[in-house]
């Protein structure tokens, strides 16, 4: 059973501010949106970043790598200039303010954990713990963040530091052993590239007990279709044009 919101916005403001960012947090509250998918990988010194790139140069001017500087250097990085002028010099957000500015203001949290090359139990690892200091005695399930990844290792590693948090695996398209792959790992959710999904995988999925996420999906009729199908939640760019209440 999916106990999350259905509509979640993609890195946190979608195509409407600048990704992983504080700025992207507070586009998506004035969207309506109280549930958000955001990115973290380690940095040097083993602090959780919110970015999506392991490397520099997209979102972040300069050449680079998140795995190769200190997180305080990160966090003086210009993730915002890339977007529009009126965001020059927002920061790259560390992971734990910008979860704590999600629980401030009661924003569910889809953590994807995006583990640097080489970097998978050890970003795997932190996030959990992280999250497990965050939320100490959190009662309600529906309020914990979910952990997702691409990562079978981080996952792994993930569970082994937090195995009360729930996480998800993350596919482009489902391989044929995806049933196998959820149950070993022990997982709340898959999570699906919509473009990849079909009906009667949709319903596999709803069939063997998990939730189903689907990314990234723009257009409204795309997203009624995809909820006819029985997917439970929906990741979007577009909070401008599918609203949070969307159904």
């Amino acid at each position: 059973m999916w106990p999350y919101p259905t509509m979640i916005a993609h890195r946190g403001g979608g195509t409407t501010a600048p990704e992983n960012t504080i700025a992207a947090l507070d586009a998506g509250l004035r969207h309506g949106y109280r549930a958000v998918e955001f990115d973290v990988m380690l940095s040097r010194d083993g602090i959780g970043v919110v970015m999506h790139d392991p490397d520099f140069g997209r979102t972040v001017p300069g050449p680079g790598t998140v795995a190769g500087l200190d997180a305080a250097d990160i966090a003086r990085l210009d993730a915002g200039s890339w977007f529009g002028p009126e965001y020059a010099g927002e920061p790259v957000p560390l992971f734990v303010p910008f979860a704590e500015y999600c629980k401030a203001h009661g924003i569910w949290m889809n953590v994807e954990i995006k583990p640097a090359p080489g970097h998978d139990e050890a970003t795997g690892r932190h996030v959990a713990d992280t999250v497990r200091q965050l939320f100490p005695q959190e009662s309600d399930a529906a309020r914990l963040p979910l952990l997702s990844s691409f990562s079978a290792t981080a996952l792994r590693a993930a569970r082994a530091a937090a195995p009360e948090l729930p996480r998800a695996i993350a596919f482009e398209g489902l391989p044929a052993d995806w049933e196998g792959q959820a149950r070993e790992l022990g997982v709340l959710s898959v999570h699906v590239d919509h473009r990849q999904l079909a009906p009667g995988q949709a319903r596999a999925v709803k069939s063997a007990g998990f939730g189903l996420f689907c990314y990234t999906v723009n257009d409204p009729e795309r997203a009624r279709t995809l909820l006819g199908w029985g997917v439970d939640a929906i990741c979007t760019d577009r909070i401008d044009l599918i609203s949070a209440d969307f159904r």
